[in-house]
């Protein structure tokens, strides 16, 4: 079963192929290119199928310019299956545009370069593969190039991806400087071996500063939210392992960026902070789309956020578990318009007040706290960073504990939103201890927290913490006219893009060549 890792590492040919193909038939309703493109998807889902096989049976890896483990056959598996679905959909989306061929070709040659960066074993490879994702995702945004919308997005995100390359070129000469080896596995034993000189420790600042222009954190996030200029599919492509690149170099470097004390600390307070600011300017968004590229931005930020305080299966878990539900949520996103309209009764069951919050928040609270004594005796116990996390995700849980403990909420809303609380405190570790049997043996353990990392625990406890309670409370206070500005400048973003986009040359935009 040899050749079964190498129909892993080939699954990007057929792509590479038919985008040729296509190119040459860049018009509306090419003949044969939808089809093709779709058959080449599958062939490259079919193909990482294969490594994964190779994986559960042989349980070898594979090392080298690409390589093979729990990480990349994970990763590859994801990015083609999500590459398949947008493909396929792609054929009735895109039927009959005057650049549809383009599309096609675009569309695959971008996914191929995703397949090489999620399998790259050396970091020329890496930084190759992340140039020639940024450059057909380029293209992809520009695909009605006639609009200054467009132009400005496609201006922007060149500008924040362009300069994450470059940057992580620097790393990778610092990195060789350092070790003399630009081999993933080979700089990982290095730091095992030798520690941290200070090459590697620029190295590894330099990275997180990548990481934070991949994902599209706080505060270069805008070329995220414009994503909407280009047609669905690519905004639902951005999630087969793109906007995830970020997270994805630093569970991949885990090794290297563990060793940092400072580079972990910065993960969790931008991470952190970039969670937080998109949560909040989603809830103000009325655009479908808008909302789910802000809902983007948290989700990455809050996946920096995990890997800060160590917990990298759980990470690669968070970037499955959104690829696709984000992908679904973009490609279904006209239907959304539809079910909204449909509701008759929006908002609230009813308004609770500062008593009921403080009931909500007590039960979650405790509700998680009985689950996780649970789960300690029949597991083995788990980290306080994992504690913590699932403390935050419980947060969120109890805004909707807090309807159903409101005095003119029924009884049975209060016993299911119970139920819920309950339902998350039980999946969060349930998925822990999963994630842990799968990356778990491949990624390292959380750090034992010192003084620096338990200042970090409570500070973000206390940051998701009193943002939740703010949320529970902002019924009461709603109609207030600071909550009315403050509602207007969180819709603006607080007009950071605004910024970013006279920076880069105002709001005249040139017409791409």
């Amino acid at each position: 079963m040899d050749f079964l890792p190498v129909l892993g590492f080939l699954a990007p040919l057929p792509l590479v192929l038919a985008a040729v193909f296509a190119g040459l038939r860049p018009g509306s309703r090419p003949a044969g290119v939808p089809m093709l493109a779709e058959g080449a998807a599958l062939l490259a889902l079919l193909m990482a199928l294969g490594s994964v096989v190779h994986l559960w049976v042989g349980g070898a890896q594979v090392a080298g310019l690409l390589r093979l483990d729990a990480l990349s056959a994970t990763m590859v598996l994801l990015v083609a299956f999500v590459g398949w679905v947008v493909t396929r959909y792609s054929r009735s989306y895109l039927d009959g545009e005057a650049r549809e061929g383009a599309f096609h070709g675009l569309m695959l040659a971008t996914l191929a370069g995703v397949l090489v960066l999620v399998q790259a074993g050396d970091l020329l490879v890496l930084v190759a593969a992340f140039v020639v994702v940024g450059l057909g995702l380029r293209q992809l945004l520009l695909f009605y190039a006639a609009r200054a919308e467009a132009q400005r997005a496609a201006a922007k995100f060149v500008l924040v991806w362009g300069a994450g390359d470059a940057i992580l070129t620097v790393a990778a000469g610092l990195l060789f400087a350092a070790y003399g080896t630009t081999s993933i596995a080979g700089i990982a034993e290095a730091v095992a071996a030798q520690g941290l000189p200070v090459e590697a420790r620029i190295a590894v600042a330099l990275m997180v500063l990548v990481a934070a222009l991949k994902t599209a954190s706080f505060p270069l996030h805008g070329w995220l939210t414009e994503v909407m200029e280009a047609p669905t599919p690519v905004s639902a492509l951005l999630h087969a392992g793109i906007i995830n690149g970020g997270g994805f170099l630093m569970v991949r470097m885990a090794d290297l960026v563990q060793a940092s004390p400072g580079a972990m600390a910065a993960l969790v307070m931008l991470g952190g902070f970039t969670a937080l600011f998109g949560a909040a300017v989603m809830l103000t968004q009325s655009a479908v789309k808008t909302a789910l590229a802000w809902s983007t931005v948290a989700q990455m930020g809050f996946l920096l956020l995990q890997c800060g305080l160590g917990l990298w299966a759980l990470a690669v878990l968070h970037i499955v578990a959104h690829s696709l539900y984000k992908a679904h949520a973009f490609l279904s996103s006209g239907g959304a318009v539809q079910a909204v309209a449909a509701v008759r009764r929006p908002g609230p069951v009813a308004v609770p007040g500062l008593a009921a919050v403080g009931r909500a928040f007590a039960v979650a609270l405790v509700l998680y706290a009985a689950v996780a004594a649970g789960f300690g005796l029949i597991a083995a116990p788990k980290s306080a960073q994992a504690l913590a996390l699932g403390a935050i995700l419980i947060f969120g849980v109890a805004y909707l504990v807090a309807q159903g403990l409101a005095d003119a909420a029924p009884r049975a809303l209060t016993q299911r939103t119970a139920l819920a609380s309950l339902a998350a405190a039980v999946g969060y570790f349930g998925f822990h201890v999963v994630s842990g049997l799968i990356w778990g043996p491949h990624l390292p353990r959380p750090p034992v927290p010192g003084a620096l990392e338990w200042a970090l625990i409570v500070l973000a406890l206390m940051s998701f913490g009193l943002v939740a309670v703010a949320q529970a409370l902002f019924p009461l206070w709603a109609h207030h006219p600071a909550a009315a500005g403050l509602r207007v400048h969180l819709a603006n973003g607080l007009y950071l893009n605004a910024v970013l986009d006279r920076m880069i040359g105002g709001f005249r935009a040139t017409r791409p060549n």
